[in-house]
This record gives C-alpha cells, structure tokens and sequence, in this order.
C-alpha cells in the first residue's frame, strides 16, 4: 500500500494530490474553486466550513476517478488548512457561524487590545482576536461556545469524527507557547476563562491521528479506517512539500497572501512580526506573511480583463522601477507591517503610468518589495538564507522570480510541485504510517524524489545591469514611504 492522499483546504479552493510512495510521483491531482461570502462589511471575511467539505468531496471522488477502479488503495490522508481561522462549535459539534478567516482585519480593535494586554503584537489576522471579537458582538453565540477550531481542526472532524490540533497550526492562534509547544494558558485568560477548556488535545506530528469514520467513508466514496495523519497549516505542510526542512532553506509561497519561512532547529525569539511558529516535524518554523500577494496582481488583471501571460510578456518591456511608479500593495490591509486598516496607493503617477503593462509590473514589484522587507527582518533574527524556492500560484511567473531574486540578492528556483502543501500532506501522512513515531530524517529521505526544483536557477542580475542598484535603492525607499503614509502615533489612535 503505497498510494496516500493530501489535500490542501485554502482561501480560493481546495487541491488533492494521490503520490505513489514506490513510483515517486503525484498519480493524480483534483481541485474545486469556491470564493468568499459576499456582502459583508468592509474588513470582513469569512466561509461556510460546510464549503470547504463540499469541496474536499469533490476533489476525492475526482482524484479515486483519475486513478482508476484498479489503482492500489488509500494509505493514508493528510490534511493542510487556512491558517488562523475561528471555527466555532456548540456542545453538539454544529458549527455557530460562518468561519472568520486569516485575511479578516475586522478583529483590528481586539487584536490591539489583546496585544496591549499581553505586552506583544496579536495579529489581526490570527484566532485569537477572532473570538474576541464574538464575545463582544455576538454574545448569544458566544455563550453557545464549547469548541474552537482551525480550519484544518474541522476537516480532521469530519473525517475522523475526533477532536485534535497539532503545534503547527495552533501556534498560529496568539495563544500558543511556540518554545514548550503547547497552549498558553495567560493568553487565553485574557480572552476568556473557558477558552482553555474548549480547545482540542494536541497530538505528536510523527503518528496517525485516527482513521477515517464510517459516515465520511461513505461520503467520500472511500472505505472506513484509512489512517488520517495529524495534518496542519497551509505552511506547515508546504515547508514538508517543498523541502524546506532544513535551515537556511528559505520558501517564498506566493498565494493570495505571501508567506515567507524556514526551519529551525530551535525556537526564535519572535520580534512580534516574525511568527516563532512550530512546524509539522517537531521543529520550529520561523515565518512571515504578508496579506497581499497573487491578490494585487489578479486585481490588476481583471481591471483590464487581462490576461496574466499577455501582462507579464508586457510588462518586461518597463524598466525596473517602473518610471518612478511605486505601487504599496496594500489592498487587503496589512500585517507585516502591522497595518490591518492600510489600503493600497500608488506614488509618482504621470501620464502613462497607468497602462495595464507599466501598472502590472508595479504589482510584481510593490508586492515583492514589501517581501524582501520582511526577510530583512528575519536576516536580522540570525535566519540568513543560503537558496529561496518559490511555491504557489505567484511562482508560474518567472518575471517575478527575477524581481525576487535581485531584490533578495540571492538564487531563486520554482518548486517542481506548485501545489506543495497538498503535496506534504500526503508526505506526512506516508510519513506517520510507514515509520510512526519516525524521525524527521525519515520524512526527509521518503520525500526526496517528490521534492524536486523546477528549470534553473534565477540569478539576482537576470533583469539587467540597471535593476539591482534601482530596486536596492527602492528596498531603502519603500520604508519610508509607509512611514510617511503610515504614521506610528496615528496607527495605533485608529485602533482604539
């Protein structure tokens, strides 16, 4: 039995990948689209979980047709999910109300609040500031509370019928002990006496967590007891897919939000920005995110109902710098920098700026700076990187990987599986059912033919003389312009 499944439960969709452990390859892949709940206030944004497992439905009926009637069967199963999602159970298991998600900075006031209350920065962005926020505005749902759980938790719930959490995923809810890995019991007083008690047991990284119930089995067309693996977040499992499981391998995944990590083999002391997340493996995995990535370029696209190739052939005929068009990229808010309220702008506008080619490129690079930012932030944390891989959608562009690679002064090259945290679900869980209780050696050795780099290395100076110099001098610029739009005092008087 070598054949095990992975999905990924994202933002825009669901992903599956079948590997065959033997063969070394992905035999089939599925994937389903879903959006948004439309209509809510500005800053809001939140799904039905119910969504999410219509989809994940979808995508395993898909991948057991693909593979044929006579493929070996299922292994094992690996869940990657959305980071920092709430959702929240009654004592019944019903899901209260739709999930707020990792992109919702309607939490900003709660999210400062707790961040003065515990003496350190509590993203909007992240779980905690999330039931918080219900507590103050929804309290008939609040009093119903009995269960919290990310995203990936859920999936895991429906499959299995069982409540877990592993340190991956939990320690991206602001109150989690990243150094002892387990909850920290002060943050969630600040957020309620009960909170301790309504979250689930963490479970080891390295063995099943369960195995899949009779009623999912049925639903998905599967049979009952496949080994489910504990999973974990989007990043988590896209570090295991992309083979960042060793230090100074840095992975650039760009999605609708861009995530920047890398393993280390001890916890880091977090500057409040660089999140000292745990990973999947037993490490740490020290790790910036960004609200505003694939999103910006996709805005550019569907305002000249583009499309990406023809934009991105066009826009390598702009000059780095863009002729002094400086696009700050923050349409979705912010969270490094810690700007839940910031909205985008564009500087240096003159005529001609604002064709589709020259606004494009913009995109790539205001997003890209606003990256190489956070990295400096982690270069000064001692994690320098010695390669960068770029994953996700934003990776299929190579113009971008040149903006990153000369901005980073550093080699980049695009993962061979662009779906990586599906990927290192499935990897992980051949991991916890082939050598459970492993070491992470194991994990690494059975990943290798499946985590394989693709085309070659982009060099820093592939743009041209002129580009390094111009985007080091924008790298300095780009600071100060957020300064200047974004002054501190006046940042945290809005959140009050």
């Amino acid at each position: 039995m070598s054949r095990f499944l992975g999905l990924d439960v994202g933002t825009q969709g669901t992903k599956g990948l079948l590997i065959d452990l033997e063969r070394g390859e992905v035999v089939a892949r599925a994937s389903a689209s879903y959006g948004l709940i439309e209509g809510l206030p500005v800053g809001a944004a939140e799904q039905a979980p119910e969504t999410w497992w219509r989809a994940v439905r979808d995508v395993v009926h898909a991948l057991v047709a693909t593979a044929g009637a006579d493929a070996e069967p299922i292994a094992g199963i690996g869940v990657s999910g959305q980071q920092h999602g709430f959702v929240a159970l009654d004592a019944e298991r019903e899901v209260l109300r739709p999930a707020k998600l990792w992109c919702d900075t309607s939490t900003a006031k709660e999210a400062q609040e707790l961040s003065d209350a515990l003496g350190r920065s509590v993203p909007a962005g992240f779980t905690a500031s999330k039931i918080l926020w219900m507590k103050r505005y929804e309290p008939e749902r609040f009093a119903r509370l009995r269960h919290v759980l990310l995203p990936h938790d859920w999936i895991d719930l429906r499959l299995t019928g069982e409540l877990w959490a592993e340190c991956g995923d939990a320690s991206g809810t602001g109150f989690f002990d990243g150094a002892a890995r387990d909850y920290d019991r002060a943050s969630m007083e600040a957020i309620d006496p009960s909170l301790a008690g309504w979250m689930p047991t963490l479970v080891a990284p390295n063995a099943p967590a369960s195995t899949l119930s009779t009623d999912a089995a049925a639903d998905l067309g599967l049979p009952a007891g496949i080994p489910v693996a504990p999973g974990g977040g989007d990043n988590m499992m896209s570090a295991i897919g992309s083979g960042a499981v060793r230090s100074g391998e840095y992975v650039v995944s760009l999605g609708t939000s861009g995530t920047v990590f890398t393993h280390s083999s001890d916890p880091i002391e977090s500057d409040g920005l660089i999140a000292p997340f745990c990973d999947s493996t037993g490490g740490w995995l020290p790790l910036l995110c960004v609200m505003n990535a694939t999103g910006v370029t996709e805005e550019v696209r569907r305002a000249f109902d583009a499309d990406v190739d023809g934009l991105t052939q066009a826009a390598r005929d702009v000059s780095a710098g863009c002729d002094g068009l400086l696009f700050v990229p923050y349409l979705a808010g912010e969270r490094v920098p810690d700007l839940p309220d910031a909205t985008g702008t564009l500087l240096g506008i003159r005529s001609g700026s604002l064709s589709p080619a020259r606004l494009f490129r913009a995109a790539l690079e205001g997003t890209s700076l606003n990256i190489a930012w956070g990295i400096e932030r982690m270069r000064a944390l001692g994690l320098e990187p010695d390669a960068v891989r770029v994953v996700g959608g934003g990776a299929r562009n190579e113009l971008w990987c040149q903006i990153l690679a000369a901005l980073l002064d550093v080699h980049v090259q695009r993962s061979g599986e662009p779906e990586a945290a599906a990927l290192g679900a499935a990897l992980q869980a051949a991991w916890v059912v082939t050598a459970p209780g492993g070491s992470r050696e194991q994990l690494i050795e059975l990943s290798a033919p499946f985590v394989a780099h693709s085309g070659r290395l982009i060099a820093p100076d592939e743009l041209g003389g002129d580009a390094r110099p111009t985007y080091r001098a924008l790298a300095e610029r780009f600071p100060r312009e957020v300064a200047r739009l974004y002054p501190a005092d006046e940042r945290r008087a809005s959140r009050r």
